[in-house]
């Protein structure tokens, strides 16, 4: 489902505004503009509906949390707003990370990196290698660290005006070869579940393809991957919580009063109609 045009879009807290961000970007993608909207898509949904407090996320997102009755309340605030990247002490090198949760007294807990291609799949092959050892250079200094990578791809069609090399949809509607392989490259890479797993694998992983035609452009193009790929985006963030409430919360009780992910007051500011309405995901409210 794609979410309605709202108040969440033009304040960047659903998927729509970074998608389609994404498709449209005509820039150069080293200056990583394609990929800004996305870091701050993700660092709300991780706050409203992830439960981390605005100030453990780096970059910060456009959210404050106020203290005041039974239940913690989110401002909409965007002059909280940051655009810094984290830094990570890898077990092989310092690392910046796109997105960082990092608790008070234990360290980085929940990581993301969003990666974008716009063209170019020959590069594929390079970006799995890039892919591999950032997830083992992270885990190997913070193994119960929970990562996970998200990658956006334009679905560039064949045939209008796609130069060869960038086309990923051929005129069947199939995507090409090298999509596929990399696909399949990524379905082996995610599904860690414990600290003592593989370092190179992720605990999630979610390839998204976005439309870039005509008046779709910006959705999410829902069969490929299909549903049941371990890739497929609609599973990305749940798996990330459950990962982390196994790790931090089930599996260290000395620890819950400072690791359970909050729920968040059903009055607060940041949670107007219209907001909610646009979001494609559930805000953690608490009862």
């Amino acid at each position: 489902m794609v979410p309605d045009e709202s108040k969440a879009t033009s304040l960047g807290f659903d998927r729509l505004h970074a998608f389609r961000h994404f498709a449209r970007f005509t820039g150069r993608t080293q200056s990583q503009e394609h990929i800004r909207p996305l870091h701050e898509y993700v660092t709300c949904r991780l706050v409203l509906e992830g439960g981390f407090r605005p100030s453990e996320l780096e970059p910060r997102p456009p959210l404050r949390v106020v203290e005041s009755g039974p239940m913690p309340r989110v401002v909409y605030d965007p002059s909280q707003t940051t655009r810094s990247e984290a830094t990570v002490l890898g077990g092989l090198k310092t690392k910046n990370v796109d997105i960082v949760v990092t608790k008070g007294g234990i360290g980085p807990v929940l990581a993301v990196s969003c990666k974008g291609m716009t063209g170019a799949v020959r590069n594929l092959t390079n970006r799995l290698e890039e892919t591999i050892g950032e997830c083992t250079n992270i885990h190997i200094g913070y193994p119960t660290l929970v990562f996970g990578y998200l990658f956006l791809i334009r679905a560039n069609r064949e045939g209008r005006g796609v130069a060869s090399t960038d086309v990923v949809v051929d005129r069947t509607g199939r995507p090409v070869e090298g999509v596929l392989r990399f696909h399949q490259a990524l379905s082996a890479m995610t599904g860690r579940l414990g600290v003592r797993n593989d370092a190179s694998r992720y605990e999630a992983i979610a390839m998204a393809m976005i439309e870039v035609s005509g008046g779709r452009g910006g959705e999410l193009i829902d069969d490929f991957p299909d549903a049941n790929s371990p890739v497929h985006f609609g599973r990305f963030f749940e798996t990330l919580y459950r990962r982390y409430d196994e790790r931090y919360v089930v599996s260290a009780p000395q620890l819950a009063r400072r690791t359970r992910r909050l729920e968040w007051s059903v009055d607060s500011p940041a949670f107007e109609a219209e907001l909610r309405h646009g979001l494609d995901y559930r805000i953690r409210m608490g009862s």
